[in-house]
């Protein structure tokens, strides 16, 4: 007990590191997917079927296969294949790797949530606001938009949540996120080796952020329910 306590401050301090970098990619992901996904939604639903055949299918190529193989594949194939390593070998080159494809990843998910809020809406509300004279975007920001938010808040609670845990994924590709600092001092770190308990700390992190979250979006999903 005496020797985890000497080591604990080195322990949170490596932790903490870790941890800011998970939520950079956190937040990165979700400021590039939340509007991408809006797009690729609009892809699928396009009425020009070349674009909607596309799109679709890249979406399904996306959510059929594993994060971690897209991981590999976007951070090692340019390298590899072409011979232009385009990320570099450094932090931060991993990391806009690891940015660039949670980003697609979500947002293909994220699409398919904010295609179901919109094809959820009724027809007649589209017509009877064209007979109120309303223009196709009136319809959508003043009438279908609001709805859409509702619909789609308990889905993307989820999906956000799901988030902040695979950000660990990232570690596959040498990203130092928080389970990486962890790990770290299992195989030998700053003195520190064979130690497996900073790994319980990181899964204490974890329940923290998601418990946060979760306040926060059960928040915004009350708000939303203003008629019950």
């Amino acid at each position: 007990m005496e020797l985890i306590l000497q080591q604990m401050p080195i322990v949170i301090s490596s932790l903490n590191v870790g941890f800011l970098q998970t939520l950079r990619l956190f937040f990165v992901t979700l400021l590039g997917a939340v509007p991408l996904g809006l797009v690729i939604a609009f892809g699928s639903m396009s009425k020009f079927k070349p674009l909607s055949i596309f799109t679709r299918v890249i979406v399904w190529i996306v959510r059929g296969s594993p994060l971690m193989i897209q991981l590999l594949i976007i951070y090692y194939f340019p390298g590899l294949v072409l011979h232009n390593p385009i990320w570099g070998g450094g932090e931060s080159g991993r990391f806009l790797a690891a940015a660039v494809a949670f980003i697609i990843n979500y947002a293909c998910y994220f699409s398919e949530i904010y295609r179901g809020g919109i094809q959820s809406i009724p027809v007649g509300q589209i017509e009877a606001g064209k007979v109120l004279g309303m223009t196709k975007s009136q319809i959508f920001w003043r009438v279908k938009l609001v709805q859409v938010i509702k619909a789609i808040v308990p889905p993307m609670s989820n999906e956000i949540i799901t988030l902040v845990k695979d950000t660990s994924l990232a570690r596959i590709i040498a990203l130092q996120e928080i389970i990486w600092a962890g790990q770290a001092f299992m195989k030998g770190s700053q003195g520190i080796s064979g130690a497996i308990w900073p790994m319980f700390f990181t899964g204490v992190y974890y329940l923290a952020c998601n418990g946060i979250l979760t306040l926060l979006l059960g928040w915004v999903e009350k708000k939303l329910n203003y008629y019950q």
